[in-house]
């Protein structure tokens, strides 16, 4: 099994920034992965906000780009999503996940935690 264990929503204005943080951990954990977030906003389907493979190569929902940032420190198997110019549209549950298309199953999400920008 894996844990996804993120942290670092909260309330903030539209233009101010946030820090979300994904820690991974357990047995089957690999590094050989892309960890990244999503969001969900009420009535609306999941998607992806931006992702990271293991060597670095990044992806990003083009709403985000330019403002969103994504990183990973492997040596501590976390994923970080660094959010500015926060805008009330990114308001949602936003989720860390972590795959490896290469392995049959190999899909975890996290708990989310919720974001919310007011105008």
């Amino acid at each position: 099994q894996v844990q996804l264990v993120e942290s670092g929503g909260g309330l903030v204005e539209a233009g101010g920034s946030l820090r979300l943080s994904c820690a991974a951990s357990g047995s089957d954990f690999i590094s050989n992965n892309v960890m990244g977030w999503y969001r969900q906003a009420p009535g609306k389907q999941r998607e992806l906000v931006a992702d990271i493979t293991n060597v670095g190569r990044t992806n990003y929902a083009a709403s985000v780009k330019g403002r969103f940032t994504i990183s990973k420190d492997n040596a501590k198997n976390t994923v970080y999503l660094q959010m500015n110019s926060l805008k009330p549209d990114d308001t949602a549950v936003y989720y860390c996940n972590v795959r490896a298309p290469w392995v049959y199953g190999y899909n975890y999400w996290g708990q989310g935690t919720q974001v919310t920008v007011s105008s």
